[in-house]
């Protein structure tokens, strides 16, 4: 059976480093839990450290992470639908909001649940994902200013998500403007200016954060240790928090091109072949693990002897060329993973996690 293992003494040292970062810049960070897909066992072992606050998308993640502590305080990460408001305003104490009908049903909700549900507004800064029109945000603050129920703590951006929109010091310091302006205009304070994600943090490094950026909003860099911005490894972090095992359930020599007619796989893809290669063997692995759990360009074997030929539903072929290493059957395949990688094999059932400490 594949399982997924979860280093708690390297996610601790990616924590601490972030932890202290955002600390030395007068920074609040919120840590986003979406990468779990919502593992009690993963959840329960994140919020033994000093966190404040979470976000994730997912309510039953919200859900989960109430019953196993309560008092933390919880943000749902993007607009809720309609029909989630009621599981919303339960699990969440903070929501992110672009729609001023939503925000009503909130404030009705809230009132139900004898609650101030706090929202925070998002503002579209160029990435075309969600966010309220900079010529809108004005009337649309003024409109929520008078709902009941509500509390507005802050205003943020999303970037990168969609289209690889890249944070810069111009469009943070609109934010921060905007911010300014709302302040101004109708004497409210509000707490977060929440211009910064992953993507973000190399720009605190280059200082051209501009002062006005609160909160962060932070997921990938703590779990993978990655640089976003420019697509590499922090050089002080750790990348391999999580490791993938698979088992190899057939070990033969074949052919190395197939033989028939051809037609598609099980993507629709129509595959060929290098003729030369007609009448070449090689020793092929099929692990215990496919399409179903991953996609296979978001893994990266750790023996780079080993070359992933090819995958279907619930296997993967590994090309072993002469097997120099002398694997066998029932030996493990170790990958690594990237943020879309770990992401989907989280969110797999048929995947096995555990918690190396």
């Amino acid at each position: 059976m594949a399982f997924v293992t979860l280093d708690i003494k390297k996610l601790k040292s990616n924590f601490d480093y972030l932890n202290t970062l955002f600390k030395k810049n007068h920074i609040e960070w919120s840590v986003v839990s979406k990468i779990l897909s919502g593992n009690k066992v993963y959840l329960q072992e994140l919020l033994k450290f000093d966190i404040d606050q979470i976000c994730d998308s997912r309510v039953s993640n919200l859900k989960t992470i109430k019953s196993i502590n309560p008092k933390i305080e919880t943000i749902y990460i993007k607009p809720p639908a309609k029909r989630s408001i009621p599981s919303v305003v339960k699990y969440a104490d903070v929501s992110m909001n672009t729609e001023y009908e939503t925000i009503k049903l909130i404030a009705e909700e809230a009132e139900k649940q004898n609650k101030t549900h706090k929202i925070i507004i998002m503002i579209e800064l160029g990435e075309l994902r969600e966010g309220v029109l900079g010529e809108d945000f004005m009337a649309f603050y003024e409109s929520v200013f008078k709902l009941k129920n509500i509390q507005v703590v802050g205003i943020g951006t999303n970037l990168t998500c969609l289209y690889g929109v890249l944070p810069n010091h111009d469009k943070l310091i609109q934010l921060s403007l905007y911010e300014q302006l709302i302040e101004a205009r109708f004497n409210r304070q509000i707490k977060y200016v929440s211009g910064g994600a992953s993507v973000t943090i190399p720009l605190i490094f280059q200082n051209l954060l501009p002062k006005g950026i609160n909160h962060f909003r932070v997921g990938e860099t703590l779990f993978l240790g990655t640089d976003v911005y420019n697509n590499k490894p922090f050089k002080k972090m750790r990348s391999d928090v999580f490791k993938l095992y698979s088992e190899i359930i057939e070990l033969t020599e074949k052919p190395s091109v197939p033989m028939g007619e051809f037609g598609t796989n099980v993507e629709g893809e129509s595959i060929t072949f290098d003729q030369s290669n007609l009448g070449q063997t090689s020793i092929r692995a099929i692990i215990d693990i496919g399409l179903l759990d991953v996609d296979i360009n978001h893994l990266e074997l750790v023996d780079k002897t080993l070359q992933i030929a090819g995958a279907s539903s619930d296997m993967i072929v590994v090309d072993l060329a002469e097997n120099k290493k002398k694997y066998k059957v029932g030996d493990l395949l170790e990958f690594k993973l990237d943020y879309m990688g770990t992401l989907r094999i989280l969110n797999s059932k048929y995947i096995e996690k555990r918690v190396k400490h």
